[in-house]
Formats: C-alpha cells, structure tokens, sequence
C-alpha cells in the first residue's frame, strides 16, 4: 500500500495556518495577537483553543518589543527552552532555565516547594524586563506571582503562563489574570503546555506569517 499525502514543508505549512484562520474564530484578536495565536493553535492542533487564549491588551506589543530590544527569556522547564527557535531571535536573546541548575534542589527542600517554584529563586538577576515562559508547572506561575507580590522583585517585562495539568494549572492563570499587573497571555483551564508557550514565543521573535 503506498499512501498519498502532501511532501512540501512550505505547502503544508501554508494549508495548516489556512485552516487555522478559516476555522478558528479569532476576530477578537489584533493582527500582531492574532499571529501569535494562530501559533499557539498550530502547536496544540485544536482550532477550538482561541476561546481559551487570552492576552492584556499590551501584551503582544510589549513582549515583542522586549525580545527586539534582546529581553532575556527566562523558561521554567527544558521542554521550553529547548523548543525556542533560536536562530529567529531578533537580538541573540538569552535564554534560561534553571531547573537543572545544581542549587534548586536545595533551594526546593529549604522553600518547601517544588524545584520548578525553587528554580525561579535563580531568577532574580535576570528577570528585570525579561520575557517569562512558563509552560508546564502551575507551582513556577503561582510561586513568581509570590514574588511579585513583593514591591523590591525586579519586574519582568511580560508574562506567558501556560502551565498544563489537572492541579493548580487553571487556578494559577487565573490568579495572572486577575492580578494583570504586568502584560500576559494566558491559556485558560487545564490547557497549555510546553509546546504552546514555545509557539507564542517564536510568533513574538519573528512575523513569519
């Protein structure tokens, strides 16, 4: 049996976003938002995401304008990091994660918390008008929601929280979006993950559409 099927990358890709605009209904989104969330789409496979995307109105300016000005992108998990497509970087952006760094585990058992809501401790240096990327833990977006609530904590310049799973991953978005003090994207519920928050980030780095 030999199976037919489309073997262009450049016409696959053209097809798939075709799809994403015929069928998703993203009328509610500026065209530099709706860029990114035809990203976010793609990545997750499912048209019916955009009612679940939200973004703070300044969110897609601000965070492209952070990584053109070479933001750092600081990603709670190494699926994330790994993912970001570097050679789109506008400005050789740095990229960090440090979960694998040798002092979260320690850092986790003196906070009481996880290593993904340690990691973040190693964040502080960096973090002033940085890009956030968080797409898997729930305890890394409430545990930097913490942080902030602290008027010394350097601010970053925008926020992707994207967290996934069954506990705590709904409830920290929300608690982003209520507290809306910095520009944010959000997948509302239970959805998210590595993927989408990485597609967000390359949508912001460079207009390929």
């Amino acid at each position: 049996m030999s199976y037919q099927y489309e073997k262009h990358g450049e016409e696959i890709y053209r097809q798939s976003f075709s799809i994403i605009r015929r069928e998703a209904d993203l009328a509610r989104f500026s065209a530099l938002e709706e860029r990114v969330a035809c990203r976010m789409i793609h990545a997750a496979g499912m048209v019916e995401l955009a009612s679940h995307i939200h973004f703070s109105p300044d969110f897609a300016v601000t965070a492209e304008a952070a990584l053109q000005a070479g933001a750092p992108i600081l990603c709670d998990a190494r699926m994330v990091s790994e993912g970001i497509t570097r050679k789109r970087l506008p400005a050789n952006n740095p990229i960090i994660c440090t979960l694998q760094d040798a002092r979260t585990p320690e850092l986790a058992l003196t906070m009481g918390n996880t290593r993904s809501a340690a990691a973040l401790e190693l964040w502080r240096g960096r973090l002033e008008g940085a890009v956030v990327a968080i797409g898997n833990a729930p305890t890394a977006l409430f545990h930097l929601l913490n942080m902030l609530a602290d008027p010394d904590c350097p601010r970053p310049a925008a926020i992707i929280g994207c967290p996934v799973g069954f506990v705590g991953a709904a409830e920290s978005k929300a608690a982003l979006r209520e507290w809306a003090q910095i520009p944010f994207a959000i997948v509302e519920g239970r959805l998210g993950g590595s993927a989408i928050t990485v597609a967000a980030v390359n949508a912001l780095a460079t207009p390929i559409e």
